[in-house]
């Protein structure tokens, strides 16, 4: 029992280490080179799946009839596509390539990403309202869901430069005809893994109530699946930041400015909160994201070393929520 409490206390720092020791033996034992090489797509295969059970799983838990949108959910939805749009434009206005075009897209999926599935627990750790921060976490996956796949049919262009799984390499230049196929493919694949697990568990839960029952009964079950999503990306972020053909400068500009955007996005939540007398929801609801979502969309559709960008994310937003969370319980204790 004692071994249990330390695990599910100390989970994150667990599973990043554990995902990039993994990495690590199997990429410098010369004898488990072969076996690296054949699991590695199955890692890549297995990682959305996860996210689409983690958020089956955290909705089968959720009473959709208490679900209401409410004032907060416009403005954070609202800020969230203003600082989309102002990435996007100034990648698109400067025509950007080689590493300023990296580091924009690493600090681009530290945004476009979706609330995380594990922000309703902290924000009723916090004090907060479950039910709204519930809400918001559906709503966000929707936003998601829509901005992904214009934001990144365009970047795959091939005229923006990079070598991407959806842009060829001759000289095919932009059309519309690319951005038509590559924003359905990319809509197809990113509503897979955010949208039909939404659907689902409320199919199961309204109409299934023995599965349900058996899901809901298993205690902690998306917690767990959450640390076993963060071990795969972790063991990829290290596998980004090794092979990377970039200066060690570099990454540590990624991983700073991924502080920067993260103490952000929870301050202008914190704002936008304060005027409708929700300061914590609006705050994680804008600051704590889905990074092993943004990971795998970061290394399945744009460079490869852009996921280093949400790769720190998970690090600066979990010291935010462990800071958050300890003067939660002073403040408790001391009233």
């Amino acid at each position: 029992m004692g071994l249990v409490r330390i695990l599910k206390d100390w989970t994150l720092p667990v599973a990043i280490g554990t995902g990039t020791v993994l990495y690590l033996v199997f990429a410098y034992v010369p004898m488990l080179d072969g076996a690296a090489r054949k699991m590695a797509p199955f890692f890549d295969a297995i990682l959305p799946l996860f996210m689409f059970l983690i958020l089956f799983v955290t909705f089968c838990k959720v009473d959709f009839h208490k679900l209401r949108p409410k004032t907060w959910h416009l403005w954070v939805g609202v800020f969230q596509v203003v600082f989309i749009t102002i990435m996007m434009a100034l990648i698109l206005a400067y025509e950007m390539t080689g590493d300023t075009l990296i580091l924009m897209e690493a600090l681009l999926t530290c945004i476009v990403a979706p609330c995380a599935a594990a922000a309703p627990v902290v924000t009723q750790k916090l004090g907060g309202d479950l039910e709204g921060m519930t809400t918001w976490t559906l709503l966000s996956n929707l936003i998601t869901a829509l901005a992904i796949p214009l934001c990144f049919a365009t970047l795959v262009s091939p005229q923006l430069g990079g070598s991407r799984q959806l842009a060829s390499s001759g000289d095919m230049g932009w059309d519309m005809n690319f951005f038509i196929s590559a924003f359905l493919t990319i809509l197809y694949q990113v509503c897979m893994v955010l949208v039909v697990p939404m659907m689902l568990a409320y199919i199961v839960k309204h109409h299934f109530h023995r599965l349900h029952r058996r899901i809901v009964s298993v205690k902690d079950l998306s917690y767990y699946l959450w640390a076993c999503s963060l071990m795969i990306v972790s063991g990829t972020t290290v596998k980004n930041i090794c092979h990377a053909d970039t200066s060690a400068a570099f990454l540590l500009v990624i991983g700073g400015l991924g502080l920067v955007i993260c103490i952000v996005q929870f301050a202008v939540g914190r704002w936008i909160g304060h005027y409708f007398g929700s300061t914590i929801e609006a705050g994680q609801g804008l600051g704590q994201k889905n990074t092993a979502f943004a990971i795998w969309i970061a290394y399945t559709y744009l460079n490869p070393l852009s996921s280093v960008g949400p790769g720190c994310y998970i690090l600066w937003q979990n010291i935010i929520n462990s800071v958050e969370i300890y003067g939660a319980k002073k403040k408790h204790l001391s009233a």
